[in-house]
């Protein structure tokens, strides 16, 4: 692969998720700020809504009628439409979050299109798909610092940036801009043109009639069950980051993408002394960890224990989520692999998050009695998904009892063709 196109592709995911980190990371704060303290849970619904649609869109339309570069630049330059009529509307929350609805549903489709288009231009995917896919992860942590340091001299003296429509107006710009770069970008045909596409293999029933064992159903009940707690995080961490007097929220939660890069490179080390059950049972570990953290910090706001429970994201994530993807890969044939990596997107980031960001939100709006939760309050809220998490990781360490041979081949094809629904993903 030449250079420059390479260049090109790192490009174009460091806007991808440039553009999701610039909101993501503070829309909670900038809705509390205008008076939506009880309603900062929808945001966070309606991105997995518009993660369980995306596959049908991709799986039906995008992959058979049309060239990758343009859906992928007709969906930024719609997505951006809709970023920047939401400031307009922040005073009608439900037009608001209709209006982020509309926004998502145009965004999360682009994920999985951009790896599309990555793979579809490079010569060895496993050795260069991680180097352009990691500068998605640095268009996040660049996205976060944009917001809280160079948001400043684009707000009024003293005003904090994220408590702002500054983020909604920057996620619009970008995103504008992302889509008509796409334009440019190598042509890239419709994959699936000519070829017979179902709702059955979209939603991975065939996978899991092929995969189907007593272990295989143990790790993707507890995949679902841990992305309940997950949305927890992604949605009131912000806030509490706000409410125990941290400033430049977006840039300290950047601290999550770091970690994810520093444990992703250390992840074939901690493969090979752990092996696949353990490596998913300290991820969901340092899910209960963290949420201890942000309990115990909470009442006399002790700031290390707040900071290690956001450093603690690249385990929860990578150890957990990218380790679940190598032990479906290995576990899937050829005909099926596609199939099974969109089941468990499903299963988490879509039905898992949309349940949890839900009850995250009533948890909130019942422990509150003001337009926050107290510091004493907080500790009761961090406590639930805390001991959520524990209750499906001693399930988990009790009834999963198999084991696949990870090789350095498959641990480089799957870190370097993580699912397209990723957090860096979260977060």
């Amino acid at each position: 692969m030449k250079r420059t196109i390479q260049a090109r592709l790192s490009a174009m995911m460091f806007l991808e998720f440039f553009v999701w980190g610039a909101w993501y990371t503070t829309v909670a704060v900038t809705m509390t700020a205008h008076g939506m303290e009880g309603l900062t849970h929808w945001p966070f619904t309606v991105n997995p809504v518009a993660a369980l649609v995306a596959p049908f869109f991709v799986g039906l339309v995008a992959d058979r009628y049309f060239a990758t570069q343009r859906v992928l630049g007709g969906l930024h330059l719609l997505g951006a439409a809709f970023m920047f009529v939401a400031p307009s509307v922040i005073g009608y929350p439900v037009v608001f979050i209709l209006i982020l609805l509309a926004y998502n549903l145009c965004y999360m489709p682009t994920m999985s299109l951009a790896n599309t288009l990555a793979f579809h231009n490079m010569t060895d995917q496993e050795a260069q798909f991680p180097v352009i896919r990691v500068f998605g992860t640095v268009g996040w942590i660049v996205a976060g610092l944009s917001v809280s340091y160079a948001g400043v001299y684009f707000v009024p003296a003293g005003t904090i940036p994220e408590e702002t429509t500054l983020p909604l107006y920057l996620t619009a710009a970008i995103s504008a801009l992302y889509g008509l770069y796409s334009f440019t970008l190598p042509h890239t045909p419709p994959p699936a043109k000519g070829e017979e596409v179902s709702i059955r293999s979209i939603v991975g029933i065939d996978a899991l009639k092929e995969l189907g064992s007593p272990s295989f159903y143990v790790f993707l009940l507890s995949s679902f069950l841990i992305s309940i707690p997950l949305a927890a995080y992604y949605n009131f961490t912000q806030t509490f980051l706000e409410n125990t007097g941290f400033q430049d929220v977006a840039a300290v939660q950047t601290i999550g993408q770091t970690s994810e890069v520093v444990f992703m490179l250390l992840m074939p080390l901690f493969f090979v002394r752990l092996g696949v059950k353990w490596m998913l049972g300290a991820g969901m570990f340092a899910w209960v960890l963290r949420y201890a953290l942000f309990a115990l910090g909470a009442p006399d706001v002790v700031t290390w224990m707040i900071i290690s429970g956001i450093a603690l994201h690249g385990i929860c994530y990578d150890f957990f989520f990218v380790t679940g993807q190598i032990y479906v890969d290995k576990k899937a044939s050829d005909e099926i692999r596609g199939q099974a990596q969109g089941l468990i997107v499903l299963i988490t980031y879509g039905a898992g998050m949309l349940i949890g960001a839900q009850s995250a939100g009533w948890l909130f709006n019942f422990i509150r009695t003001g337009d926050q939760l107290s510091l004493d309050q907080w500790v009761s809220f961090w406590w639930v998904p805390a001991i959520f998490a524990g209750v499906v990781l001693a399930f988990f360490v009790l009834f999963f009892d198999d084991e696949v041979e990870v090789t350095d081949e498959s641990l480089a094809s799957v870190m370097g063709a993580e699912t397209d629904e990723e957090k860096e993903i979260a977060s």
